[in-house]
């Protein structure tokens, strides 16, 4: 049996694969790119672009087929944290002001298909990864079953996981899990028609006491909705689980009744079952070992209300890029590469892990928090530091730096 050779093989054809095989591909590797599933297909997922990576989306050439699918674009936020609201747009970053939250079974196949048709990407939709192969220590290909039942192989200097938070291949190298902190919330998610949203439109991000509640204006004429209780919870447990809709709806109506959401959600519709993620884990695994890296979810999956997975994994699929172009002899240098991506990575993303961790946990906010946050939504100044951490603008030392001058001006103040 004759077996085609590769620089590299990509298992996952989402977001971080399809990004990582184009990038690849304009840096003159020979790529395979394969997934299990075919396109287009949905996925559980949030799917928000926050404007920093909205800039990703026009420098990779897909940004205009996109907005195509009619998905609106927003640069407002709306955020309450029990009684403190910031309401303000997201700063600038890289000359792009708008925001967007389009469907994955529209963007997987957009990013797929750009992917598709660089000259050096060779895809296989339908293909499952049963083993891989070795050369002594080191990865050198993969095996697995086509869409017509034939069993096939194919090798290459890299194989990488860019196969999600239940990596396949992940598991099969046995990647070392260097942090792991696991979620007190249950997640559940549900598309809805005929949302009014108040003013332009807007991210709305609600935490009331124990319980969290997103939306986002998105594809279709629809927003996506989700909600997130403590798993602790029986009660709410057990009634999303028998009678999703009902559930949701009536959580909402209690959980939130301080809010406009519960009344703006009654007039809405569901569009698609209700879909639900009952505990999770935010976690980082080593990214690279000899001939294998990880990439996107594999390598870290973190809590989705901070929305930071679409930027980690266009951004993390061009770290990987980078330290494969910086070293011409991978196979005697695995070590010094892994090194250098592990890094990168952290030194770009460990903050934002953090702030997941922090999300991730039921813990009640003490009086000095909410003294913080009171003065976050009444200041401009901290209100834009707050909502840059999650584009990128500034980092989250800018906005502590903001509130400990407010403070100290507050002090002199009252002197």
């Amino acid at each position: 049996m004759s077996v085609k050779n590769y620089d590299v093989i990509i298992i996952g054809a989402r977001v971080a694969g399809s990004t990582l095989a184009y990038e690849l591909s304009k840096a003159g590797y020979e790529v395979l790119l394969v997934d299990r599933s075919t396109f287009p297909s949905d996925i559980l997922s949030t799917h928000n672009f926050f404007n920093n990576s909205v800039a990703m989306l026009r420098e990779m050439g897909v940004l205009e087929q996109l907005l195509q699918t009619g998905t609106p674009m927003y640069k407002r936020a709306y955020i309450q944290m029990d009684d403190m609201v910031v309401d303000g747009a997201f700063p600038e970053v890289d000359g792009e002001t708008h925001c967007l939250c389009v469907r994955r079974k529209y963007l997987d196949q957009v990013l797929f298909r750009h992917a598709c048709g660089q000259e050096r990407v060779t895809a296989l939709e339908g293909f499952r990864v049963t083993e891989l192969l070795y050369q002594g220590d080191t990865v050198s290909g993969i095996t697995g079953i086509g869409r017509d039942g034939r069993v096939e192989q194919f090798t290459a200097k890299l194989v990488v996981g860019a196969d999600g938070r239940n990596s396949t291949i992940r598991n099969l190298v046995n990647s070392e899990r260097k942090m792991a902190v696991p979620t007190d919330f249950a997640s559940y998610v549900g598309y809805f028609s005929n949302f009014r949203q108040e003013g332009e439109p807007c991210v709305e991000f609600y935490k009331i006491q124990d319980k969290i509640a997103i939306v986002f204006p998105t594809s279709d004429d629809l927003v996506v909705i989700g909600i997130m209780f403590p798993l602790q919870d029986k009660e709410w447990s057990e009634k999303l689980r028998n009678h999703p809709e009902t559930g949701l709806r009536e959580l909402v109506d209690k959980g939130f009744a301080s809010t406009t959401f519960p009344e703006r959600l009654r007039e809405a519709s569901l569009d698609e079952p209700i879909k639900g993620l009952l505990g999770y884990d935010n976690d980082w695994f080593q990214g690279m070992g000899p001939g294998w890296a990880l990439v996107g979810d594999s390598l870290s999956f973190k809590d989705p209300a901070v929305g930071q997975g679409m930027h980690d994994a266009i951004y993390g699929a061009r770290l990987l890029r980078d330290t494969l172009a910086e070293t011409s002899d991978w196979g005697t240098n695995w070590s010094q590469m892994a090194d250098q991506y592990q890094t990168a990575m952290e030194s770009k993303m460990m903050s934002r892990y953090h702030l997941a961790c922090q999300t991730t946990k039921n813990t009640p906010v003490t009086p000095e928090q909410s003294m913080v946050n009171q003065l976050i939504g009444s200041s401009p100044e901290a209100s834009q530091a707050f909502l840059g951490i999650y584009n990128y603008a500034n980092e989250p030392e800018l906005l502590q730096m903001t509130i400990m001058q407010l403070l100290q001006a507050g002090a002199g103040l009252e002197e």
